[in-house]
């Protein structure tokens, strides 16, 4: 199984009063939603499921995929690792899952996945971690890809 965790994009500081979950990107913010959307349509599969975090950036990050999502509350900010995990089929889902979410929730999943225990790992607004695990008798969890938004640019030249 393929499990990819994107970080939202840059988002807009909370404006008083407002929930958390209502915070937009910022203009910034929709260029790297843009950049790792593209270079996201590029590499998954067609039948990879795609799931994101209700809150709005998530949804304006996963949206510049152009893809078909839909959105779980299981991702929201109040949820854990151990839910998102739940949530994403590891290890026994078929096919490729994306995952568009917060800090330091797909931090803790990574720690989780990889090291087998929930640490506060950092993943930087809109990088991609890409854990894929072999399909054979070793069941081996490695890391397949780490990739953001400045080093796909470098990437094109």
């Amino acid at each position: 199984m393929d499990l990819i965790l994107w970080r939202h994009a840059e988002a807009e500081p909370a404006k008083d009063g407002e929930p958390d979950e209502a915070r937009h990107l910022t203009g910034k913010g929709l260029k790297q939603a843009a950049k790792v959307g593209e270079w996201l349509d590029h590499q998954l599969p067609d039948n990879c499921r795609i799931i994101s975090s209700p809150a709005v950036r998530c949804v304006q990050t996963v949206e510049a995929l152009r893809r078909k999502f839909k959105t779980d509350p299981a991702l929201a900010t109040d949820s854990d690792a151990e839910r998102i995990v739940e949530t994403s089929g590891w290890p026994d889902r078929r096919e490729p899952v994306l995952i568009v979410g917060h800090q330091p929730l797909l931090g803790q999943v990574a720690a989780l996945i990889i090291a087998g225990e929930k640490q506060d790992w950092t993943i930087r607004k809109s990088n991609v971690l890409w854990i894929a695990q072999k399909p054979d008798e070793t069941s081996e969890t490695y890391i397949r890809a780490v990739i953001g938004p400045d080093l796909i640019a470098k990437l094109r030249g």
